[in-house]
C-alpha cells in the first residue's frame, strides 16, 4: 500500500511551538511530517503540514503570499519584541493613528529588514535566539522582503493598533512592528499575531488539532496536487515507464508541469529544449 501524502492546513494554537504541533499529526498519522513556515509559540493560525513526500514541494510554496492579523503596542518594548520576551523599555511615545498611517506607505513595496535577534537565523551554524538568550551579541545581515499591503484594522486601545498585514514569505512581522516605530521615533512590541493565509491555505480551510484523530486525519488530507497551479501533463505506456525509470521523453514546450503517470499525481516534472524529465518525485 502506498504511503499517504498530503498537506493538512492546521490552525495552530497560541502558547505551543510550530515543532511541537507537527509532533502530534506525525504521532497521530505514523508518518514523516514537516511544516512550512514556522509560527512563533506566542503567534496562531495557519501552519501547513506535509506529511510523507509532499515535503518535497515546499520549494513551490515557498513564494506564496502570506497573510497576517497583528497587534502592535507602542511605546514599549520588549528584547523579544513580543509579549513574551522581557520589558527593555517602557513610557516611550505613543504617536496618534495619522502619524501611523503617514509611515505605512515606507513599508509596502520591496523593503530590507534586519530579523530579529530572537529569531531562528543561522549565524555561524548557531540559532540567533541561542546566543541572544546567553548574552552574546546578535549581527544578523538586512534582507529583502515584499510587503503588498499593510494597513490599521482597528484601535485596541490608547496604545494598541490592529494591522492587517499581506506580504511574501520570510517576512518577519516582530521585525516590521519595530521599524514601524522607530519610524514615528519612538517603540513598539508585538503582543498578537494570527496568520490567515498562507498561499492556498486559510484560517477558513483549516483544522485544529482537537479535530484531528488517528481514525480521521485522512479526512483533513489536503492533496498534494492541490496547492500549486502549474498545468498538468499526463503520460501513459511507454512514455510513463520511461518516465518513472529517470529517463527523458520528447515535449516541445518549456516549463514545470504537474506530472500524471497513468492517470496518477507522480510529482513535478520540467521541460527545456524539447526534453521533458521528472524533477520531483512523490512516489
Amino acid at each position: 500500500m502506498q504511503q499517504a501524502s498530503g498537506f493538512i492546513n492546521l490552525n495552530k494554537p497560541s502558547g505551543i511551538s510550530s515543532a511541537a504541533a507537527v509532533g502530534k499529526i506525525k504521532r497521530l498519522t505514523g508518518i514523516a511530517c514537516g511544516h512550512m513556515g514556522t509560527l512563533d509559540p506566542m503567534a496562531s493560525g495557519v501552519l501547513p503540514v506535509a506529511v510523507g513526500n509532499a515535503s518535497r514541494l515546499f520549494n513551490y510554496l515557498l513564494n506564496k503570499e502570506k497573510v497576517y492579523r497583528a497587534v502592535f503596542r507602542f511605546g514599549l518594548e520588549t528584547d523579544t519584541l513580543d509579549a513574551l520576551g522581557t520589558v527593555v523599555r517602557n513610557g516611550e511615545k505613543i504617536p496618534d493613528q495619522s502619524e501611523i498611517n503617514d509611515k505605512l506607505r515606507f513599508f509596502v513595496g520591496e523593503i530590507e529588514q534586519f530579523p530579529p535577534a530572537y529569531s531562528a537565523k543561522n549565524v555561524n551554524g548557531v540559532r540567533a535566539y541561542q546566543l541572544a538568550r546567553q548574552g552574546k551579541p546578535v549581527v544578523l545581515e538586512a534582507k529583502k522582503v515584499v510587503i503588498r499591503s499593510l494597513s490599521i484594522t482597528q484601535k485596541i486601545s490608547d496604545d494598541s493598533f490592529e494591522f492587517l498585514i499581506s506580504c511574501g514569505g520570510g517576512t518577519y512581522i516582530r521585525s516590521l512592528c519595530r521599524d514601524i516605530a522607530k519610524a514615528c521615533k519612538t517603540v513598539a512590541t508585538m503582543t498578537s499575531l494570527v496568520r490567515e493565509k498562507s498561499g492556498v491555505f486559510t484560517l477558513e480551510n483549516s483544522c485544529t488539532a482537537e479535530q484531528l484523530t488517528k481514525e480521521n486525519w485522512r479526512e483533513f488530507l489536503i492533496a498534494p496536487d492541490a496547492v500549486f497551479d502549474f498545468p498538468a501533463l499526463d503520460f501513459d505506456g511507454e512514455q510513463a515507464r520511461r518516465l518513472r525509470n529517470g529517463l527523458s521523453v520528447e515535449y516541445p514546450r518549456d516549463g514545470e508541469y504537474k506530472l500524471y503517470l497513468d492517470d496518477d499525481f507522480y510529482g513535478i516534472a520540467c521541460a527545456e529544449g524539447g526534453v521533458l524529465r521528472a524533477k520531483v518525485k512523490l512516489v
